[in-house]
């Protein structure tokens, strides 16, 4: 594994420069960041660890934001692209270092976590659309080597943790409308009694979407109660719920449509009315107990439903052969895990050690059928059934993670994941031609790392880590291949070595800087092989590289001026040569694809640039952010590509608070510069309808109060 040429060139420059680095940062006085636990499953603050973390406040998640899609506040952090594809029938496009943008459906190649819940199957795939950001206080995002030690996933973790209420009671009513016919109303109760804190938060959001054809509604409600039984003892319930009826799917455009008009939808998307419908219910617990003086044992356990319909652009005749599952899929899955850890602490040598130790069980069942999408001469209907069959996913991984220090200058973190995920399927269609592709498959790995930091003074800390990940295909992935029906028990999962070197530095008593150069080797990366009509086969090809740079910084600046920028960047290419399809249909692979060709739907560099300005004694705030994102290419053949765009938008916030009230206001106008340009793409689709395009200039005005009683 070598580091990135702009490593190679920056760290003897950096190492040669330590020394003044170190000077200039030794009378620090800043504070070293918020405390985060996703790193060590303990609370401690990011600026110590030998990791990337990040984590966005309370504020940052909801202040001036419609508080519907992560992507609203993720563009901050280096390494990740959070891409809002204007498109609520096909979630989030959410990457960390390159891995999970090819996701064709849900979240891929990160571990999502909410209030200590995965969001994430055990297969790997994720969802966050029954993410509540209305009552978040924070969410933590983490990448590197340390993030295996959350098992099947290649590019990082993102955590939620949903507020505690504050001491007695509060009622917090919201409202937001904007342009596209966008509205969201909520409101929210909150608080606590001494031994009881809880929040409840309940939601509606809907808009007639910028694009044609992409009207969308949402509900969701969020609730958190906390009961602490005795000083030794607390309980945590989670109980939240999602439905998302009708959600237009306006599909991809071809260059010339995107060209000639990015609001329109695709014909398809009228002819077959496509569309989703998805609810989801989950209740989880957590119990965490002090055992003595240095031992804390900590249980979770959690239990969902989540249903699916969608309705896809495939035309009749493509339906025609027996072995064809349809135009229709209807997914119900039944979910549910369990989580246990014991955390120990005591002094080894005189340096404090932490060790936690675990094991995680998580257990999917899934009812999938698929039906053709038309009766007759009408299309966009439930028509015959086609595809029907109970597959079973699961996975039992035992970590165990320590962390000392030997010495006031040296921190060790150190740790071990393994996982076993099993695939089993049951089909239950088996109707002439088409036979029966029942079978299973499992996987296995075990992803050990290892970091250090040393503080090199009070005000800079300089670390090293490295380790192993893996990436198993979802069962989304698994659920097609090239010929016949049936899953894809042939696909391998990816595994990838991961190097990081960094630096976190006070300079000054107003500013932080955190810095750091990467590099993952990966072999058989798993990528789309055809991708038409929502539906995606998908095959493994020999290997893959990605190094980077990733920086940032915050700034208080004095006179109520505070400053933030991050940049990325990150060269990710195919290490070998291998062959893809192109066009519809394809039997084969039929397109030859170089090595050194870049990887589809990942930008070279990323750029975030935030100034704002607060006037306390008034209760105004002014806020500038400007972003950057470099062309993305669609496909491997690196054939096409959505250009480079540069967008500024514009806050404005006033808050006032009178006889227990507490009232906000603020209008904010996205694009200000009314730049056309792509906000997602549809990696590799077979039609050549790679391009969803972003919204032009648009505005959102926000009201919430808050009375404490």
């Amino acid at each position: 594994m070598s580091l990135p040429n702009s490593g190679r060139l920056l760290l003897p420059l950096a190492l040669g420069a330590l020394p003044a680095f170190v000077a200039l940062a030794a009378d620090a006085t800043l504070t070293t960041g918020p405390v985060v636990v996703s790193a060590t499953r303990v609370e401690q603050s990011g600026f110590d660890l030998p990791v990337s973390i990040d984590s966005l406040n309370k504020e940052q998640l909801q202040d001036g934001q419609l508080q519907v899609n992560l992507s609203e506040s993720l563009a901050r952090i280096p390494g990740i692209v959070a891409q809002n594809r204007q498109n609520y029938a096909q979630d989030l496009q959410i990457s960390s270092r390159g891995f999970g943008a090819r996701s064709t459906f849900g979240v891929r190649g990160l571990r999502l976590y909410a209030d200590g819940i995965t969001a994430t199957m055990p297969d790997g795939q994720g969802q966050v659309s029954h993410i509540d950001l209305g009552s978040a206080a924070r969410v933590e995002v983490m990448r590197g080597p340390f993030s295996a030690l959350y098992g099947n996933s290649s590019g990082g973790v993102i955590a939620v943790f949903t507020e505690d209420g504050a001491p007695g009671a509060r009622v917090e009513p919201s409202l937001g409308i904007g342009s596209f016919g966008t509205e969201r109303v909520a409101a929210k109760l909150s608080g606590d009694s001494g031994t009881v804190n809880y929040v409840v938060n309940g939601a509606r959001f809907r808009t007639d979407g910028y694009r044609d054809h992409s009207a969308a509604k949402r509900e969701t409600l969020n609730a958190k109660l906390k009961w602490k039984p005795a000083a030794d003892t607390g309980l945590t319930l989670i109980a939240n719920s999602m439905e998302m009826p009708d959600l237009q799917d306006p599909l991809g455009l071809d260059r010339a449509s995107y060209d000639a008009n990015p609001r329109q939808a695709t014909a398809g998307a009228y002819t077959f009315n496509t569309r989703k419908s998805t609810s989801q219910q989950q209740l989880g617990l957590a119990l965490e107990r002090k055992v003595g003086a240095g031992d804390t044992l900590s249980v979770a356990v959690y239990r969902g439903h989540r249903d699916t319909i969608q309705y896809q652009a495939i035309t009749v005749g493509a339906q025609a052969p027996a072995t064809h599952s349809g135009g229709v899929i209807d997914l119900k899955r039944d979910y549910w895990g369990i989580d246990g850890r014991w955390t120990h602490r005591r002094d080894l040598a005189g340096g404090p050690l932490t060790v936690t130790g675990g094991i995680s069980y998580d257990d999917l069942d899934e009812a999938r059928k698929g039906f053709q999408n038309f009766i007759g001469a009408q299309t966009g209907v439930l028509g015959a059934l086609r595809r029907n069959e109970d597959n079973r996913i699961h996975s039992f991984d035992q970590y165990l993670q320590a962390q000392w220090e030997p010495s006031p200058a040296w921190l060790l973190m150190a740790g071990a994941r393994h996982s076993m995920v099993k695939v089993s399927s049951k089909d239950n269609y088996v109707v002439g031609t088409n036979l029966d592709d029942s079978g299973s498959v499992d996987f296995a790995a075990t992803t050990p790392v290892l970091g250090v930091t040393w503080r090199a003074s009070p005000a800079v800390n300089v670390y090293a880590s490295a380790g192993k990940s893996f990436e198993t295909p979802t069962m989304n992935e698994l659920s097609y291949r090239v010929a016949g029906s049936g899953p894809n028990f042939g696909l391998r999962p990816a595994r990838s070595d991961n190097l990081e070197l960094g630096v976190k530095a006070l300079l000054g008593p107003s500013v932080q800087l955190n810095a750091a150069l990467f590099a993952v080797k990966t072999r058989d990366e798993l990528v789309t092989l055809q991708n038409t009509g929502g539906r995606a086969i998908f095959q493994n090809v020999g290997g893959t590289r990605r190094n980077g740079l990733e920086i940032a910084a915050t700034a208080e600046l004095g006179q109520g001026f505070q400053a933030s920028l991050s940049y990325s960047y990150l060269k990710a290419w195919y290490a070998e040569a291998f062959t893809t399809c192109t066009g519809t249909p394809c039997a084969a692979p039929n397109t030859a694809v170089a090595a050194g060709n870049l990887i589809p739907g990942i930008p070279r560099s990323t750029l975030f640039g935030e100034i704002s300005w607060r006037h306390a004694a008034s209760g105004f705030v002014a806020v500038l952010d400007a972003r950057h994102v470099a062309k993305v290419y669609v496909n491997d053949a690196n054939t096409d590509a959505a250009e480079a765009y540069l967008v500024g938008n514009l806050r404005l916030g006033f808050e006032q608070a009178s006889a227990g009230w507490r009232f906000k206001e603020f209008l904010r106008i996205d694009n200000l510069g009314d730049r056309k340009y792509a906000g997602s793409v549809i990696v590799n689709d077979g039609n050549s309808r790679f391009f969803e395009g972003a919204p032009g200039r648009n505005y959102l005005l926000g009201l919430s109060a808050s009375y404490g009683f």
